[in-house]
């Protein structure tokens, strides 16, 4: 299975439904945004810029999947990508369920001056809405916790991916190039 899975990486359609699947999670946001007005806060922001980094990755590995440089440079992209925006939502849930005294969120995102994209594209990028606060829900589940689960999910498949690496590819798939 690994070795099949080792397999698909080498393939653009595996690199696609990844940068597929994180095109649809941003659109999905700009629809609460702006379909539903829902106030993003600053971690909604860093999430939506960790989901952005996981697209990054995809789109490295899209470049030559093939190679191994850039499969393994978009794996560890979209790694590092999860792992932030998993810690990032686990801290929005921490807030929102179980909020300490000295816990506390920014009002305004803090980004870099050389990735000043709150300043750049302001409608996507500036928080006007509290961390704290429970906005939307499906299946009993708030936002933050979906995202928890989102992350995890992306960062199991792509520790998945980077271990399959160590296995040599199963040449019968119809996934190669």
């Amino acid at each position: 299975m690994l070795s099949l899975l080792n397999q698909y990486s080498r393939s653009r359609v595996a690199w696609f439904l990844l940068f597929l699947s994180t095109f649809i999670f941003e659109i999905t946001a700009l629809y609460f945004q702006y379909g539903l007005g829902l106030a993003p806060c600053t971690l909604c922001i860093y999430q939506r810029c960790a989901i952005y980094g996981i697209m990054l990755g995809s789109l490295i590995g899209l470049i030559a999947p093939s190679k191994l440089i850039f499969r393994l440079a978009g794996i560890l992209v979209w790694l590092f990508s999860a792992i932030k925006g998993f810690n990032l939502a686990m801290f929005h849930a921490h807030l929102q369920f179980e909020p300490n005294l000295g816990d506390t969120c920014a009002i305004n995102v803090q980004f870099p001056s050389w990735l000043a994209l709150n300043e750049w594209l302001p409608s996507m990028f500036n928080a006007y809405g509290s961390c704290a606060d429970k906005i939307w829900s499906f299946l009993t589940i708030e936002m933050s916790q979906w995202m928890i689960i989102i992350f995890a999910c992306y960062l199991l498949v792509s520790l998945v991916i980077l271990f399959s690496q160590l296995f040599s590819p199963n040449k019968k798939s119809i996934w190669s190039k």
